[in-house]
């Protein structure tokens, strides 16, 4: 079984920074991701902009050179594939982890492919592949769409967008203005306070103008081949309708991590146990970096203010002998 003072599991920005952290302390590392380099990015909608400016996405100290004040998705796809080049990360990609155990102190990572030791071990964990579901009949119709990458296919097209957040406004805003007949059904009274301040006014006058009919307090009941039934304030409703396009967010995976030992807190977001100083989980030796600390509050950490979850935990784990 190979070997290695800590294994990182999952390949994004954050887990990239833990590798980099490792690297530069000597220790051997392993970076293990079930899908591409930085999947969840590269599962983000083709024409997606950061919120953020570059120099707040580096990592590694490796500049991140954008054309515009905002980075987008490409940019930041190629950004991080120089970053793994430049410092030579150990990443394994395309290998799902399977099984991990803990015995006499050390953790044994079973893939797909291998298995591996490893005293330390890092959770980098995004959460973009479990998203919320409807739980309406028929929300298995190929026509329900929990991802959105481009707005094409929805040319002429009569479209139920689902949420009130930045995802769905986005996809609204995109799809309608290429073609699309576009729906919003909102559980809320009011477009989230949380959508990027440029893009609010945006679909506050498309709205409001009657560009993108929208219905607050609603939710979807029922999913059709060619409609779908809505439930408003003033009653049911059935909409003709080609796609359902479900942007209602995402979760951690939550099952994976109880099943390793990692305790809970008691509060609405299901936050888990850590050590703020360490990042050190109720787990010894079992670490969490980004967005996964923050549990159901899925936008608490950005890969601008969880960088320095490496540094702290890398640096912990050298504060702790190795054999």
């Amino acid at each position: 079984m190979k070997e290695y003072d800590v294994i990182i599991i999952g390949a994004g920005p954050i887990g990239l920074a833990c590798g980099i952290e490792a690297k530069k302390a000597g220790l051997k590392h392993l970076i293990i991701e079930k899908g591409c380099l930085v999947n969840s990015l590269y599962h983000y909608p083709f024409n997606m902009t950061f919120f953020s400016t570059s120099e707040k996405l580096e990592i590694g100290g490796v500049p991140f050179i954008s054309h515009g004040h905002k980075p987008n998705r490409a940019e930041a796809l190629e950004y991080y594939r120089r970053v793994c080049l430049s410092w030579e990360l150990n990443v394994q990609l395309y290998e799902a982890v399977d099984k991990v155990e803990k015995t006499n102190g050390s953790f044994k990572i079973t893939t797909r492919k291998d298995s591996y030791a490893s005293k330390s071990l890092v959770l980098a964990l995004g959460f973009y592949d479990l998203p919320y579901l409807l739980n309406v009949p028929g929300e298995d119709l190929p026509k329900v769409r929990h991802y959105y990458d481009e707005p094409h296919p929805y040319f002429k097209q009569k479209i139920i967008v689902v949420g009130a957040a930045n995802s769905a406004v986005d996809v609204a805003l995109e799809t309608w203005r290429k073609g699309a007949e576009v729906t919003m059904v909102i559980r809320d009274s009011e477009i989230r306070d949380t959508v990027k301040y440029w893009v609010r006014p945006d679909i506050e006058n498309r709205i409001k103008e009657g560009s993108i009919k929208t219905y607050f307090n609603s939710e979807i009941v029922k999913i059709e081949p060619h409609s779908v039934e809505i439930k408003t304030p003033d009653g049911a409703l059935h909409l003709e309708n080609d796609f359902v396009l479900a942007m209602t967010g995402y979760q951690p995976p939550f099952d994976f991590m109880k099943s390793l030992g990692i305790q809970f807190q008691s509060d609405e977001f299901h936050t888990p146990v850590y050590n703020d100083r360490t990042m050190e989980s109720s787990v010894s030796n079992l670490y969490l970096a980004g967005v996964v600390c923050g549990g159901l509050k899925t936008n608490k950490w950005f890969i601008e203010n969880s960088r320095v979850h490496a540094d702290l935990i890398i640096d912990a784990i050298k504060q702790k002998p190795l054999s």
